[in-house]
């Protein structure tokens, strides 16, 4: 059983380990697109480079997280969360000194593999580590300090776009690893479940990362509608449906098909698929219009976006407690509706858009979404299921979170009508704009939809989520299996 105590020196050692991992994952979700602008003129890069610049990450990072938490369990936890340290420092560096966009772009999958290595085995090293009297609370500070790293990365992406320059929001994580590693070898100890660890599916991971990446290059591309955009679609089709066959005939997937069988699961992550698509779609774009439209330098863009997160940080502990009270349905319902609301009022921001006035408003709301929904959702996705499967329940979440921004990304520009130049017209992008804000609000309206008409109350006594403080707009928490080793 594990015996570290989260008073002790190593058990501070820990947590700061693995909060230093996590946050450079964290980090990079959020902090990059606000350096797009800058890094499109610099490298001279389409819009659709800038898309990639997001999804090549997105891609690697969903298609394989599940797969990374499963590593650890095998062939240990600190072993697998190092070497994500190190392979996401070392894609780092090379996203730093990309000299063209074909070169950020393959460095930025690189940088998802190791995203997908070091994300579940931070939550697993102090799953596995700390006293289970302590646990809980140690998941908690894990939890709201990923947070914190969350919420100062637009601030601190702008910071080092107008400072230094877009390369060090890359470069930065070299020196983060360089300190992380000697730490972690030093003081946190390994664990592993050896050859019980269960789920080890390569060619599940690898089928539906395959997937994702030929049917967003497809719907990136589609504008083109060029045959070999055509036979891209129809590849990534067939690489989904063997994903599917795979995984309904592997005696251990890492996607077992009969967890859908529970309607509520099935129903939190179809809300999951609607809002986090919204999500993703929103954040990549606003980070352009504040900048490309509004005037904005990539310092103020980044501080712009502070308050959605900050709100998530201050509120989704009360949220959570206030939906134990009242049931899932209720936030599930208005949050989207919430964050809807703020998708329509960012048709405000134009030309010269006043922050306190135009801006604002919009975010608060947002946040207020947000705050109402990402607690509950966390909660029901775990209380849906066994309690012995309740990682693997979230980690699904998770996943599917990912894809769905991913997927927004790459389809949003297509259907909102942006030309392959339009980040360099603010005219042109601000209509397109316009065209894309109440495409997500529909998104979140299905979303709501889907929540009131499918999501009950759970059942009394079931899992309940460690992770209450949350602030990463990109997915939502991660809850580990408890199982320890």
């Amino acid at each position: 059983m594990p015996d570290v105590r989260l008073a002790s020196p190593q058990g501070k050692w820990i947590l700061f380990t693995t909060i230093l991992g996590s946050s450079m994952a964290m980090l990079d979700s959020t902090v990059v697109n606000v350096a797009l602008p800058r890094i499109g003129r610099d490298l001279g890069a389409n819009l659709a480079a800038l898309q990639w610049t997001v999804n090549a990450y997105m891609v690697t990072l969903a298609g394989l997280i599940l797969l990374g938490g499963s590593l650890g369990d095998r062939y240990g936890r600190r072993k697998i969360f190092l070497l994500g340290v190190v392979w996401f420092a070392a894609a780092s560096l090379l996203c730093g000194m990309a000299p063209n966009p074909g070169i950020l772009i393959a460095a930025r999958a690189l940088q998802g593999i190791g995203g997908a290595l070091l994300t579940p085995g931070s939550l697993a090293l102090i799953q596995a580590s700390f006293h289970p009297d302590d646990r809980s609370r140690a998941v908690g500070l894990w939890s709201g300090f990923g947070g914190i790293g969350a919420a100062v990365g637009p601030f601190l992406g702008g910071w080092l776009v107008a400072g230094p320059g877009w390369r060090w929001v890359f470069l930065l994580n070299v020196p983060l690893a360089l300190l992380c590693v000697p730490v972690a070898v030093r003081h946190v100890p390994e664990s592993s479940a050896g050859k019980h660890a269960g789920r080890f599916d390569v060619l599940g991971a690898t089928l539906g990362a395959l997937a994702l990446a030929l049917l967003t290059y497809a719907l990136i591309e589609a504008r083109s509608g060029s045959l070999g955009v055509t036979l891209t679609a129809v590849a990534g089709v067939a690489a989904a449906v063997a994903f599917v066959h795979v995984e309904r005939h592997r005696p251990d997937p890492m996607l077992p098909p009969d967890i859908f069988a529970s309607r509520q699961f099935t129903a939190v992550n179809l809300v999951t698929l609607c809002v986090y698509a919204a999500f993703g779609g929103f954040f990549f774009l606003t980070a352009l219009q504040l900048q490309v439209v509004a005037g904005y330098s990539p310092l103020a863009a980044g501080t712009a976006l502070l308050p959605t997160t900050a709100l998530m940080l201050l509120f989704s502990a009360r949220s959570g407690a206030l939906a134990d009270r009242t049931g899932p349905r209720l936030p599930l319902t208005v949050g989207p509706l919430l964050c809807a609301a703020a998708m329509l009022l960012m048709l405000r921001v134009g030309p010269d858009a006043d922050y306190l006035t135009d801006v604002l408003p919009a975010l608060l709301v947002m946040g207020a979404g947000m705050v109402t929904l990402v607690a509950p959702l966390t909660a029901t996705v775990l209380a849906s299921v066994d309690t012995a499967r309740a990682g693997l329940a979230s980690g699904i979440n998770n996943a599917a979170a990912r894809a769905a921004g991913l997927v927004a990304v790459a389809a949003l520009p297509l259907l909102a009508g942006m030309g392959p130049e339009a980040y360099r017209s603010p005219t042109a992008f601000d209509a397109a704009f316009d065209r894309a804000m109440p495409i997500l609000a529909g998104t979140l309206l299905l979303g709501s939809a889907v929540a009131f008409a499918l999501v009950r109350r759970p059942a009394p006594g079931c899992r309940r989520p460690e992770c209450r403080t949350h602030g990463n707009v990109t997915s939502p928490p991660l809850e580990g299996d408890r199982r320890g080793g």
